[in-house]
């Protein structure tokens, strides 16, 4: 049987939905962490609980298009329910009620530490973005944290640029230390791998390899000296279902897949 030809997109969102688990309430953010959400409901995990920080719950995108903004009403079709902010971040995420927080970041360093406030130039001049929005409650608070980003060494790195959003801080117990809840950790899907902070240590580890990707390249692209463990397993390629529902059902313009 020939494997479907797919994007490092669609196999980025096709890896992170396969770990979501149904029954799982998760808080998402726009873009490929969406996608991965609508993906895992419409296929393996269909009372998966989807929940935007702007208070929409479960919307069913189907014949519609994803959205491009948390003010989009598109996020809003035929949805469970609409709380509002206080609702999602403060009555289910606060509660402990989140298993997964799911988002994106500009710099992640080797504790699932996220930026996403500002970029700093050779210069000393400081690119800002939009900052953390919803994400640094999400990254506190969630059980577990998903990551979905481009694998560059700007982008993987020692360290930060700026602290927006707390993972693992600096490791072993040190995030329980400053006062935020212990976490279950944080997943990375990138373009070249799967990442994950290891139990103990709260390193970010390999988890697989994606089909076609060396370990140089792998290196070459981080800024630290990654954990390699031995034996590292090839990521699993997207089934032509998947793929189906992606392109016709989910992302039928390719906003985000492409």
């Amino acid at each position: 049987m020939t494997t479907p030809q797919y994007t490092s997109n669609e196999l980025m969102a096709v890896t992170a939905a396969k770990r979501l688990e149904n029954g799982q309430n998760i808080v998402v953010g726009l873009g490929l962490p969406q996608v991965a959400a609508l993906l895992a409901k419409s296929s393996h995990a269909p009372d998966l609980n989807i929940i935007y920080e702007v208070g929409v719950i479960n919307p069913d995108p189907l014949d519609s298009d994803p959205g491009v903004g948390i003010a989009d009403p598109r996020l809003w079709y035929r949805n469970d329910a609409f709380t509002g902010y206080i609702g999602a971040m403060g009555e289910i995420l606060q509660k402990g009620l989140v298993d997964v927080g799911f988002l994106g970041a500009l710099q992640i360093d080797r504790y699932g530490n996220l930026n996403s406030s500002l970029i700093k130039g050779k210069d000393g001049s400081a690119r800002h973005f939009t900052g953390s929005g919803g994400a640094a409650d999400m990254a506190a608070l969630s059980k577990r944290v998903f990551i979905i980003m481009k694998h560059e060494k700007r982008k993987i790195i020692e360290s930060l640029d700026y602290l927006t959003s707390v993972g693992c801080y600096k490791g072993k117990n040190t995030r329980v230390e400053k006062g935020l809840q212990k976490t279950a950790g944080v997943t990375v899907f990138t373009n070249l791998c799967v990442l994950e902070t290891g139990a103990e240590s709260g390193e970010l580890e390999v988890k697989s390899l994606h089909p076609g990707v060396t370990l140089d390249t792998l290196k070459e692209n981080t800024g630290f000296d990654i954990i390699i463990p031995k034996d590292v397993p090839a990521t699993a390629e997207p089934g032509a279902e998947d793929l189906e529902i992606l392109r016709k059902t989910i992302d039928p313009n390719k906003m985000y897949i492409k």
